[in-house]
């Protein structure tokens, strides 16, 4: 081995005569370099990466206000609120009834993923598509 082949294995230069040659090819040629950087992006033209960070969570000064100013409005939005309670109390709903709507709405829910899981598997394994087993078992596309 000589020793300019020596000293580029151990400046961990590529040796592969091939390989070089070809990227000295492409970085020799001015359509090759643009090439290389665009190959080299990462992320889409649009994309601003090194702009200053900006937390959702900010809040502008003028938008600050005072504790008293913040107690006085959750308290009217209460008062609201307990309002719109008692008007829905006088029409003859009640808490129970509203928490027992809610449970069988998650239990439908998760019946119903099941037997879109359960579709979507039937769909793979027929080589169909969902919409197909929706026409095919009777059932509505919005539903």
């Amino acid at each position: 081995m000589s020793i300019k082949q020596s000293a580029g294995i151990h400046s961990g230069v590529n040796s592969c005569p091939a390989s070089s040659s070809v990227f000295e090819q492409i970085s020799r040629t001015p359509e090759g370099k643009d090439a290389k950087k665009r190959d080299m992006k990462r992320t889409p033209f649009s994309k601003k990466v090194h702009s200053n960070f900006k937390s959702p969570l900010q809040v502008l000064q003028s938008a600050k206000v005072s504790p008293e100013e913040e107690a006085a409005e959750l308290e009217r939005r209460r008062e609201r609120l307990d309002a719109e309670i008692a008007q829905l109390e006088a029409e003859g709903y009640r808490v129970e009834e509203l928490e027992l709507h809610i449970d069988m709405l998650h239990e439908y829910n998760d019946l119903k993923d099941t037997g879109q899981s359960l579709l979507g598997r039937l769909a793979a394994l027929r080589g169909a598509t969902t919409r197909d087993l929706y026409s095919h078992f009777g059932l509505e596309l919005d539903d």
